[in-house]
């Protein structure tokens, strides 16, 4: 048989994103507990891993005892203080080597129905088990072809792996629409209100294990992707170092790439979501 005959459809690789997309947690997780609500969940023992000085020092307090859906950890603090004290938290998991990478952004922090009650630092919500946000952009040109970027080799996550136009986290001080145009002029340098037939298209859900923490972080995330056309005689030029090249790509040819794994997960389930399978 040869390589071309082996080679995945785009089908047979949207089967297995979506069941990679929604994953248990490769361990049994416990709920995280602050101000007296549940904000995400954590490995049974890891923080056993950390030093509670820095923590007490601020008179906060971290420990398991019983609550409504089992033993959890409760970290706690006043309302006004919530922030506050999961940046602390966040700082001793860093100072043990327990973060992904350190990113000096605020990511908001929600309790079960939505509510923010406090923000944290980017690189502990994946071990916290902390609900986070993104938005893509599929961005095409007046001819129907879609514009790609390919991720900079140097980024800590998928480097070198190809993406929509654009991809960011929604950071605690964004809104959606916020968030929409700092990132495409971060990433596309281009200005979303310079953009034709902006639409929000659809979401995709995550909820999977993470290697953060040494394997114990949990992703559980909401992905909104909007879809635009990019004039003709605009291109896209990043902004922020974090793309290494943009490339106009067929329809046909931006499915064979994602059936043959090049994209990025997240990138190719907004594109499966953009072409409607």
């Amino acid at each position: 048989m040869n390589a071309a005959a082996q080679a995945p459809t785009f089908d047979q690789w949207l089967a297995g994103a979506r069941q990679a997309a929604e994953q248990p947690p490769a361990q049994p997780r416990q709920p995280l507990v602050v101000a007296g609500q549940v904000v995400g969940s954590v490995a049974p023992g890891f923080f056993s891993q950390i030093s509670l000085e820095r923590l007490m020092n601020k008179r906060y307090l971290l420990s398991e005892a019983e609550h409504s859906q089992g033993l959890a950890w409760h970290l706690q603090a006043s309302p006004t203080d919530t922030t506050d004290a999961l940046n602390t938290l966040a700082a001793a998991l860093r100072d043990a080597g327990l973060c992904g990478p350190w990113r000096d952004e605020q990511l908001a922090v929600t309790n079960p129905a939505g509510e923010v009650i406090g923000s944290v630092e980017r690189g502990a919500v994946r071990v916290l088990g902390v609900a986070t946000r993104a938005v893509h952009l599929v961005g095409l040109a007046p001819d129907g072809r879609m514009w790609v970027q390919k991720r900079s080799l140097t980024k800590p996550n998928n480097p070198g792996l190809w993406d929509t136009l654009m991809g960011g986290m929604v950071s605690a001080a964004d809104s959606l629409p916020q968030a929409l145009a700092r990132e495409t002029w971060e990433e596309a340098g281009l200005r979303v209100e310079a953009l034709a037939n902006v639409a929000h298209g659809g979401h995709v859900l995550f909820s999977r294990p993470s290697r953060e923490g040494g394997g114990a972080g949990f992703m559980v995330e909401r992905i909104d992707w909007f879809r635009a056309q990019v004039p003709q005689g605009m291109e896209p030029d990043n902004q922020d170092g974090e793309v290494e090249r943009f490339d106009l790509l067929p329809l046909d040819a931006v499915r064979e790439r994602v059936a043959q794994g090049a994209f990025t997960l997240e990138a190719g389930l907004v594109i499966a979501g953009f072409l409607g399978v």
